[in-house]
């Protein structure tokens, strides 16, 4: 176009700000561009800073999680925007987003949980109990790429809660 600005559905050469910061949080950091199992790997990015957010306390925590949630939302709707797809393998902001969910209602200090919790997300990542599953099919842009993720994270949050509230957990070996 004689103004300088694309037509509607394509992308500028030239990428602007918003739109390599969008895709750095879409990639979780670049984590997405693993060229095998970029999910898993999104979720590993998640299990060090649910760690280091250990101190934090419940009501602190979800909302850090709530607000990589918002803002995964808008990443993953820019990036796929970017990248002419819908829901590219490339983005994992979702993986953490669903991994912090699943992780909330449990200690985040110990090592058993949070590698317990990395296994029992990612099983309900691929799974997608309902409403992931419903979410997943239905929900367009970055709102589906992202909710269907936290959605599976509160199936593992009331797992990982259980397996807490029974003492599993705790009987361990440290």
């Amino acid at each position: 176009m004689a103004d300088g600005s694309t037509a509607p559905g394509t992308r500028s050469v030239a990428p602007s700000a918003r739109n390599v910061i969008a895709r750095a949080i879409a990639t979780a950091g670049g984590a997405g561009y693993v060229p095998f199992a970029p999910g898993t790997a999104g979720t590993a990015v998640a299990v060090p800073l649910t760690w280091a957010l250990a101190d934090l306390g419940w009501a602190p925590f979800l909302a850090i999680t709530a607000a990589v949630t918002l803002i995964g939302i808008i990443a993953a709707s820019e990036a796929d925007r970017f990248w002419g797809t819908h829901d590219s393998g490339r983005i994992v902001i979702d993986e953490v987003a669903g991994y912090m969910v699943t992780m909330a209602p449990i200690d985040r200090h110990d090592l058993w949980s949070l590698v317990i919790g990395f296994v029992v997300f990612r099983l309900l990542d691929q799974l997608k109990p309902p409403p992931a599953r419903w979410i997943d099919d239905k929900m367009g842009g970055g709102t589906g790429v992202v909710l269907d993720d936290v959605a599976a994270g509160v199936w593992g949050a009331a797992i990982m809660w259980a397996l807490s509230h029974w003492g599993v957990l705790a009987s361990l070996p440290r």
